[in-house]
């Protein structure tokens, strides 16, 4: 394993990360969890297309990395990844998570842009 497969690795996972986080701000009860109030209808729209387009983004390192079949299911795999460790951030420290995903979405966007 050299460092571009840990690169892509890195991309993938925090890729989907950011998009299931993304995802579940997008619903009123996760958003008034960390945010203290329901989103408007405007963050919905726009938490619901950034995790939809962060996780098709993540399909990119997984396929550039093993190729389009082992690819797409290693792609399902790091969404399991993703939610479960997002699930977990949220459950433990609401406000510091979304914080975390924000700074994985600087990361990884930075990253696509660099290394794909």
């Amino acid at each position: 394993m050299n460092m571009n497969d840990v690169f892509a690795i890195v991309m993938a996972l925090l890729l989907t990360y950011s998009g299931m986080a993304c995802l579940s701000l997008a619903m009123p009860r996760h958003y008034d969890q960390v945010w203290g109030q329901d989103p408007s209808t405007g963050h919905t729209r726009v938490l619901r297309g950034a995790g939809t387009l962060l996780l098709a983004l993540a399909l990119l390192p997984c396929v550039g990395l093993w190729g389009n079949t082992v690819g797409v299911v290693a792609w399902l795999g790091w969404l399991s990844a993703g939610a479960l460790l997002w699930v977990g951030m949220l459950s433990w420290a609401p406000r510091p998570a979304a914080g975390t995903a924000a700074l994985a979405v600087a990361i990884s966007l930075a990253g696509v842009g660099i290394g794909f």
